[in-house]
């Protein structure tokens, strides 16, 4: 066996309508981690919410996959998300709340848009947010923690989701 590189890979280029909104989050590490998520799964676009430099650290984690996803910072997410809304996308929650609903166990429609919203590191999706949001969704965790890493979890909801979508029928 032959491990594969960038260049000879069996992955075809594919982008699914979801919009991967982060409502401050903030670790360098963390960020340019989710540009490379976001990049892996297809995503249309990343909304960076809240006060954050976009410095080397981040750059470096991101390993240039700042150029290959349309990004853009939004101080405040509540016009973001009013007007994804306006365009047809299902505002969703990456978040366990009294009424989240496992990921694994959603439903989608055929080429449903979706505007995905990660939370801080320490404190998840804040409240005036959670008030908007269409529904929130969680991993199914089996352990005694109740939180994971938010690039994990990210990357546990796009393999998900861009599953599913792949495989909805008409």
């Amino acid at each position: 066996q032959m491990q594969l590189n960038h260049y000879n890979s069996k992955f075809k280029a594919e982008k699914f309508p979801i919009i991967l909104l982060t409502d401050h989050v903030v670790r360098p590490a963390n960020v340019g981690g989710l540009f490379r998520i976001a990049d892996a799964f297809g995503v249309q676009k990343l909304i960076l919410g809240g006060t954050l430099e976009l410095n080397r650290k981040v750059w470096n984690t991101s390993r240039a996959t700042e150029k290959a996803i349309d990004y853009e910072q939004k101080e405040d997410l509540g016009p973001a998300l009013e007007q994804l809304r306006k365009e047809g996308y299902v505002l969703v929650g990456l978040e366990i709340t009294d009424s989240s609903t496992a990921i694994a166990s959603i439903t989608l429609k055929k080429e449903q848009k979706i505007a995905l919203v990660i939370g801080a590191e320490r404190h998840g999706i804040n409240e005036a947010v959670l008030k908007v949001l269409d529904f929130c969704c969680h991993v199914e965790m089996y352990g005694q923690n109740s939180s994971m890493n938010v690039v994990q979890a990210t990357s546990i909801a796009l393999y998900t989701l861009t599953n599913k979508l792949q495989n909805v029928e008409l």
